[in-house]
């Protein structure tokens, strides 16, 4: 539990209820003290979504601090269950209902007895796991407790698959950045390649469904983060294969498609599943995914028709950014991927990649591994903000929060990866995932290098952003000896006569020369010599 004004991965009970609302006709209740309970508000602002489960705040005031919580959080659960009828009633633990030590089990215990809806409680350790990590553990425990129940009710020793290839995908919910836009790209993905989607889940998913996740032949996790444990259960418990490949980019997107085509060989040619299948009589159907050219074909014409990010990294456009130094920092699933499109794909330089995932480091730095110079784990933002100022990268591709410190820095920054804003939640169709997906990508990327010039461009035409020279100090030097450089006026005169986008570069690389050399007073021979001492 810390204190802080900004955090990459929120507290544990956002991933549950994140999680929990995503379901069809599932209710959450928060057991915390009010002022928690601003998730309501922030789903309906960020996901513009009209109708959702709303979450009840079970609140803690003087009276519960008083009397406990027993009779009215029992209260709350079963007024829930009369009015809204759900399928399932969540009850959410805080740290503020640890920090009391109540028995919120015995409470679930107590309001099953006199409710219809299943009634259970997350089972995430608020003050050792983050928001991603309660999310991922939620989704886990709701699919385990339904499949658990429906052997209970039939016993069934035989397990039934899809006649058609089919796959479930996991760890699509609400608040995920473009999660809405990746599953339709992915949806149009498998359907292009005659596979049926089973089930979606969490997102708009029903809780009475999930018994039937074991019908599909395997599973599909796009990102790591949220579905991994799910998909772990259900391999485990089912023998059902899974792809934890993040299609994105064009050569992580022919992974995941050429990793389909393994799974489905595998399946079919193993004698207990054909078995399932009838295979013998259905032979000529299921020959087609046994193809290997039509996976290869479909690749081929992906690339060249749908996708323009292979044309694109060959294009004058693209080799004009081949060496410029970047940074990317995002979650775990959305940086691997991003600094391998650029450095592969792109042949851009990536000085530093990092995760705040720090639960997920040992997995990031073996991704990255020999796609970048240094790798940083980190959930804290200063961090973060003092490696991009002292490497001073060409673009960032972050979160939000490096994108508020590339503006303090002139960097220009592409928001690859949550935590987000409201521009992060676009009505139009912008995937990152699939072929579609690589083609915003290669926007992206070009975009952020290149509206640099605007600055320039505007001081040329004296438009409306034309900037004065300040005199601040740099943000790269953190020494006690550092104070505000004077600068003559022909030397601010030449500063001025520098683009705007590569001008706070420079003015560092001055000011940094300056300190080195014991100068307070930064002259236009001083920037000359700084400039030499650069290019040497």
């Amino acid at each position: 539990m810390k204190l802080a004004y900004w955090m990459y991965a929120g507290p544990a009970h956002l991933g549950t209820l994140r999680v929990a609302s995503s379901f069809k006709n599932v209710h959450a209740i928060m057991h915390a003290p009010l002022g928690d309970d601003y998730f309501n508000v922030m789903r309906s602002m960020l996901e513009r979504e009209r109708d959702f489960t709303p979450v009840t705040a079970s609140i803690v005031d003087r009276h519960v601090l008083a009397r406990g919580s027993q009779e009215k959080v029992v209260e709350n659960i079963t007024r829930k269950d009369k009015e809204e009828h759900p399928d399932l009633i969540l009850l959410t633990p805080t740290c503020t209902s640890s920090i009391l030590q109540e028995d919120l089990q015995n409470f679930v215990n107590r309001a099953s007895l006199e409710s219809s809806s299943d009634v259970i409680l997350a089972d995430v350790n608020h003050y050792r796991v983050n928001e991603l990590q309660a999310a991922d553990r939620t989704l886990e425990q709701i699919v385990r407790f339904y499949i658990e129940k429906d052997k209970k009710q039939h016993n069934k020793k035989i397990l039934e698959k899809t006649k058609k290839p089919s796959a479930n995908i996991l760890g699509i919910f609400t608040l995920g950045f473009h999660n809405q836009h990746d599953c339709r790209e992915i949806k149009r993905l498998l359907a292009d390649l005659n596979i049926e989607v089973n089930q979606v889940i969490p997102e708009g998913g029903s809780v009475t469904d999930l018994k039937d996740l074991p019908k599909a032949w395997f599973n599909i996790v796009p990102y790591r983060e949220v579905g991994l444990m799910t998909a772990n259960y259900l391999e485990k418990e089912f023998q059902m294969p899974f792809i934890s490949i993040t299609p994105m980019g064009i050569q992580q997107t022919s992974m995941f498609i050429y990793q389909i085509q393994e799974i489905l060989e595998k399946l079919l040619n193993t004698k207990s599943f054909q078995e399932n299948l009838n295979f013998d009589q259905n032979t000529n159907f299921y020959k087609k995914y046994l193809d290997s050219t039509f996976y290869k074909k479909y690749v081929q014409n992906q690339t060249t028709y749908i996708s323009q990010a292979a044309w694109f990294s060959r294009s004058i456009d693209c080799q004009n950014l081949t060496g410029k130094k970047t940074v990317v920092f995002g979650d775990a699933t959305h940086a691997a991927a991003m600094t391998k499109i650029l450095t592969t794909e792109m042949g851009i330089h990536v000085v530093c990649a990092g995760t705040y995932c720090k639960h997920d480091a040992d997995w990031f730095r073996e991704q990255v591994l020999g796609f970048c110079d240094q790798v940083l784990i980190t959930d804290d933002h200063s961090q973060v903000g003092d490696m991009i100022a002292r490497l001073e990268p060409a673009a960032i591709f972050g979160t939000q929060m490096e994108r508020h410190v590339g503006k303090r820095l002139e960097i220009p920054c592409g928001v690859i990866s949550a935590p987000v804003h409201i521009q992060n939640f676009p009505l139009a169709y912008r995937p990152f995932l699939g072929f579609e997906g690589t083609n915003q990508l290669a926007d992206l990327v070009y975009n952020s290098f290149t509206l640099g010039m605007e600055d320039h461009l505007l001081e040329i035409f004296n438009g409306h952003d034309t900037k004065e020279i300040t005199k601040k100090s740099s943000s790269i030097v953190n020494d006690s000896n550092n104070s505000k450089f004077e600068w003559s006026k022909e030397a601010l005169q030449e500063l001025s006569a520098v683009p705007g986008f590569v001008r706070g570069k420079v003015k560092r690389n001055v000011e940094k020369f300056a300190l080195e050399n014991n100068h307070q007073l930064i002259t236009l021979d001083i920037m000359f010599d700084a400039k030499e001492a650069v290019n040497a």
